[in-house]
């Protein structure tokens, strides 16, 4: 038995699946993998196509792009409400 990880970070999980895809792992075995580590709710199968189809796109970054909108601020004051 394998110990579980709970905590992960994103970027952490897309260089799992971009090390697995650059072995030639499918999708599938991909996300069955990172599931069996990270637990059920790290990502879904749905989302590890998308990030093996971006890195055989060419993409090389695993962090979030920057998006154009407000940014999400949570502050003491928002959450005693």
């Amino acid at each position: 038995m394998f110990k579980t990880i709970s905590d992960s970070a994103d970027c952490e999980v897309r260089s799992i699946i971009r090390f697995l895809n650059a072995k030639n792992a499918k999708p599938a075995e991909i996300h069955r993998q990172i599931v069996e580590i990270y637990g059920e709710n790290v990502m879904t199968d749905g989302m590890v196509r998308k990030w093996v189809r971006q890195f055989n796109d060419g993409r090389t970054n695993v962090h979030d792009e920057a998006r154009s909108g407000r940014s999400s601020v949570v502050n003491d004051g928002w959450l005693q409400k």
